[in-house]
């Protein structure tokens, strides 16, 4: 087991206007399970590969424990890598695949085959260890490619999108086995996802990554209740936060025909004359009275059993729009009653779940 550390590690590539992963500062406890994502170019797979050895490190340096591995070859930093395309050999059976990194590091025939079976009974493939990988389905690939990090026993897991290739129902059950599998072994992991469901519900913390910057790292509740600026308001959660810019006025702020009190601290750390406002779909009631209230017109409903989500625009003329902010609104309804399109439907935000951001930084407000 070892804790990881991130100091101020910078990686360039040549020809390009800003670091691929820049000045990143993070720790990772020994036995956590953390999960960077972001969007595609986010830096999340770069700062993976810092860690693995397979990325050079331009400025600062990486941690494994004690042990300062910057310069460190990968073989050399106790870590097992799982990958998004599995990298099995498809002329080895599954229990060769599962005990080749034992085999090279010469252990005897009687270990490595007792701890490739072990890992097989704890991943449920005892009965595949004698087929071939071309004979498996995907999950199953990926619980061979699991089982083969597993036996090495190393320091630290490192997984780079292991469930990009599966399935929607196979990734559910999958993400699942392997968060259960993690907490039951201890061993540190960091995990790479694009998929910020996939990391709320697999991570202890999640650290979120945009244009190679570090924006937050917390646990999932935390990024949810309080994010740290518009950018993972509006990354975390499924559907996303609504983000209207709104004028400020004496009382608090001012969206279309709508007044949304703010605190006396809010208004005098907001450092212009507009504020972004966030509030996430449940948070929005609908109510009958159209005095002070969002009115939106309703241009989809999705109907998903047990939830319903409305989306549409604001109705109301004149609000400003800022980057990163929108007309657009959606609303969890209720399932049994929902809208039709072309109505309109009046909204009001619970005071206790409003996000309010700065105009200009984006960050958020006290």
């Amino acid at each position: 087991m070892a804790t990881i550390t991130y100091d101020k590690a910078t990686r360039r590539y040549s020809g390009t206007e800003r670091p691929a992963v820049d000045a990143l500062n993070l720790e990772i406890a020994d036995g956590e399970f953390l999960v960077l994502v972001g969007p595609s170019g986010s830096g999340k797979s770069t700062a993976l590969r810092m860690l693995a050895g397979l990325e050079d490190i331009d400025e600062g340096a990486v941690w494994i424990g004690d042990r300062d591995v910057t310069q460190l070859p990968p073989r050399s930093r106790d870590i097992a890598m799982v990958f998004q395309n599995y990298a099995l050999y498809p002329h080895m059976t599954v229990a060769q695949n599962m005990g080749f990194a034992l085999k090279i590091a010469g252990r005897p025939a009687s270990e490595i085959k007792q701890k490739v079976l072990d890992a097989a009974k704890l991943l449920d493939i005892e009965q595949y260890l004698d087929r071939k990988p071309k004979a498996l389905s995907g999950g199953q690939r990926q619980r061979v490619a699991m089982g083969r990090a597993i036996v090495r026993e190393p320091q630290v897991f490192l997984m780079d999108e292991p469930l990009s290739n599966l399935d929607a129902k196979l990734r559910v059950s999958t993400r699942t086995q392997i968060a259960a599998l993690q907490r039951r072994l201890a061993v540190t992991t960091v995990y790479v996802t694009h998929d910020q469901v996939e990391a709320m519900t697999m991570g202890d913390r999640v650290a979120v990554l945009s244009d190679g910057l570090l924006q937050q790292c917390d646990t999932p509740r935390a990024l949810y209740d309080k994010p740290a600026n518009v950018f993972v308001a509006g990354f975390i959660g499924s559907p996303a936060m609504n983000l209207v810019t709104a004028k400020l006025t004496a009382e608090g702020a001012e969206v279309g025909d709508a007044s949304v009190p703010l605190t006396p601290e809010v208004r005098a750390a907001a450092d212009g004359n507009a504020v972004t406002l966030g509030f996430r779909p449940e948070s929005l009631e609908v109510t009958t009275d159209a005095e002070g209230t969002l009115p939106i017109k309703v241009e989809l409903v999705e109907e998903l059993g047990s939830d319903a989500y409305v989306y549409g625009r604001l109705t109301a003329a004149g609000e400003a729009t800022a980057e990163g902010s929108s007309r657009n609104v959606v609303a969890r309804v209720d399932p049994r009653t929902p809208p039709t399109i072309g109505d309109t439907l009046h909204l009001r935000i619970r005071p206790d779940e409003l996000h309010v951001f700065s105009g200009t930084s984006g960050q958020r407000l006290p």
